[in-house]
């Protein structure tokens, strides 16, 4: 959810906001890709040198570095029955090159759907690509 105050945007404006909520959604699209695929180097292509990342279970990961070790050791290990599910519920754009997307993560399974709630701070960069910078996921509990 983008919302524009149409007294004062142009449409030049809007047409760019537009595209970077598209561009947002694509950098989510990946990570879903990413994560399906138990693909490390399409996740890890998806991250700001500087990226910090909290885990669902509150392990903090300062740097590429770290990330990509974390990522290397665990994602081609993962198992999980059924699939997972992205898709970015809210964007708030901070400054034109900063947004906050709030996520809906799903894991679908014979057991049942659990949730996750990630928040992904995303950076524009030079090129007009979109990052993660600073992102913190957060498991859902029922009840």
């Amino acid at each position: 959810m983008f919302l524009v105050n149409t007294e004062t945007v142009n449409t030049e404006t809007a047409d760019i906001a537009a595209a970077d909520i598209a561009a947002v959604e694509q950098v989510v699209a990946a990570v879903e890709r990413a994560q399906r695929a138990k693909d490390v180097e399409a996740f890890l292509a998806l991250f700001h040198p500087d990226a910090l990342w909290t885990t669902a279970h509150g392990k903090v990961l300062i740097g590429f570095g770290a990330i990509a070790e974390f990522t290397r050791a665990v994602l081609p290990a993962a198992i999980w029955d059924g699939e997972v599910t992205y898709e970015a519920v809210h964007t708030r754009f901070l400054r034109p090159d900063v947004a906050a997307v709030k996520v809906r993560q799903v894991h679908h399974s014979a057991e049942g759907d659990t949730e996750g709630a990630p928040l992904y701070v995303m950076t524009k960069q030079d090129d007009g690509r979109w990052l993660l910078h600073a992102c913190q996921n957060t498991e859902v509990r029922a009840g």
